[in-house]
């Protein structure tokens, strides 16, 4: 009888879990994160209409706190399962509020591009350290997701700044493009530190296996 060989084998291929961006599962799994760009501009609208313009600190938490629990939301819902909304959702809306009082108090409300970039630097790193801490401890380096988050959050405030948004309407979170720009981003990045395996289990095809592969018969 042949021996136990410590992997699954199905015919004359060896399966084992592919985190790869070549992982056949990468490219949905990918595709459906984008859709939640949408998040971003409905957190803004949303932030703004409950906290107001961000020119003071109470509407910086509260529409900020607004923000993170939209935007906790709709990345909850695009993840495939690989965030839990009860620890994601209330962490992200703590991390926004207090980024956000945080990052509009040290550039006083002020809206040109280098304080807005700025601003998003200091509020993604409040954000992403909050969010890391909700990773699953599967994640690995999970310090990364809060670097990547603050550099992602500068980069969605420039790129609304310099596409013509009027910014100087104070809103709580950047506009679709730069939405756009850091969930695509992000989604790398969270692949990176978390791949995505199907619930089912089944491992993605990797080499074929020899008879050395296999040990003795």
């Amino acid at each position: 009888m042949a021996n136990e060989i410590g992997a699954e084998v199905i015919g004359s291929r060896q399966l084992h879990r592919n985190p790869s961006f070549r992982n056949p599962t990468f490219l949905s799994t990918w595709l459906l994160w984008l859709v939640g760009f949408l998040a971003f501009p409905i957190a803004s609208l949303a932030g703004t209409a409950v906290g107001g313009r961000l020119s003071n600190p109470v509407s910086a938490l509260i529409g900020g706190a607004v923000c993170g629990v939209v935007i906790g939301v709709g990345q909850v819902l695009v993840s495939r399962r690989r965030l839990d909304p009860l620890i994601w959702v209330p962490l992200s809306a703590i991390g926004m509020g207090l980024g956000l009082l945080l990052g509009s108090t040290v550039v006083d409300y002020r809206t040109t591009l280098a304080e807005l970039a700025l601003m998003g630097a200091v509020t993604g790193l409040v954000l992403g350290t909050a969010q890391a801490v909700a990773l699953p401890r599967r994640a690995r380096r999970r310090w990364l997701w809060a670097l990547g988050v603050a550099a992602l959050w500068a980069l969605g405030w420039t790129l609304t700044t310099l596409v013509g948004v009027d910014v100087d309407a104070q809103h709580t979170n950047f506009g679709a493009i730069g939405a756009a720009a850091v969930t695509a981003l992000s989604g790398l990045l969270l692949h990176f530190l978390l791949p995505y395996h199907p619930a089912s289990g089944v491992w993605l095809p990797s080499r074929r296996v020899t008879t050395s592969t296999l040990g003795p018969q």
